[in-house]
């Protein structure tokens, strides 16, 4: 079975400095592939590169077999893939259901002649992303702040939010950059739990990034070590934390 993400000998500089080094990753159909590396090894390069918000020197990226490597971030998302960000993106003076109602695309209320003409035809598809955007709140854990403002919300509740609004397209994939950052030891706790079922009961496939190693520990196998833009190991955790080039590229040498 050919791989959901097949990144291929890409090439990624910023001036003379190579950031990504002939690098070659593949995420296979319904795992959670982790990726760690020390600072500067190029991980959220290549994440960038693998969601669209830049563009290689070289190489390809394909998602389901399809090269998408020219395609940009908004046609990427219509394909199935979809990132969070390390810093929550929410609507801030949107509650937090309105959030979920905003990402399906191609609503019928977009259009002006659809308001005007139409106007059942909005009010029912309104109502189907309702019921969706609900359920979904419901999943994560957030029925109770329903109604309130985004922007309000705790840091870890927008990262559910964010986990959420994945929930609203037809993802087959999705990148989450350090979701584990800003949020308390409870949350995370549920944050790991949703993805672990949309993992096992609704198929989705992760790429993550994350230094919380006790998150990469519970939800990752595979895990690939990005260091200087190339990829230095793939494995399960326990042979990365005893890989002595593991350890000293996070360590030194003494330490290994």
């Amino acid at each position: 079975m050919k791989p959901l993400i097949e990144v291929q000998q890409v090439n990624k500089a910023f001036g003379g400095l190579q950031v990504i080094n002939d690098c070659s990753i593949r995420v296979e159909r319904g795992s959670i592939t982790g990726m760690i590396g020390p600072n500067g090894a190029g991980k959220s390069t290549l994440f960038n590169l693998i969601a669209g918000a830049l563009t290689p020197d070289s190489g390809r990226i394909l998602l389901d077999g399809e090269d998408i490597t020219a395609l940009s971030a908004d046609q990427r998302f219509h394909k199935g893939l979809l990132r969070t960000f390390q810093i929550a993106h929410e609507f801030s003076q949107m509650s937090a259901l309105e959030n979920l109602m905003m990402v399906p695309p191609n609503q019928a209320g977009e259009n002006l002649f659809n308001a005007w003409f139409k106007p059942g035809l909005v009010r029912q598809q309104e109502a189907e992303v309702r019921r969706r955007a609900l359920e979904v709140i419901e999943f994560v854990g957030l029925h109770h702040v329903r109604n309130e403002l985004a922007g309000n919300l705790s840091g870890g509740q927008k990262k559910l939010l964010e986990l959420g609004r994945t929930m609203m397209s037809d993802a087959k994939v999705v990148l989450l950059d350090e979701i584990a950052a800003g949020v308390n030891r409870t949350l995370l706790g549920d944050l790991m739990g949703n993805i672990e079922r949309l993992n096992r009961e609704l198929g989705y496939t992760f790429l993550v990034i994350e230094h919380d190693m006790d998150m990469i520990s519970r939800l990752c196998d595979p895990v690939i070590v990005l260091a200087q833009g190339s990829v230095m190991i793939e494995g399960n955790i326990e042979e990365i934390r005893n890989n002595p080039a593991v350890i000293e590229a996070y360590f030194g040498t003494d330490a290994a």
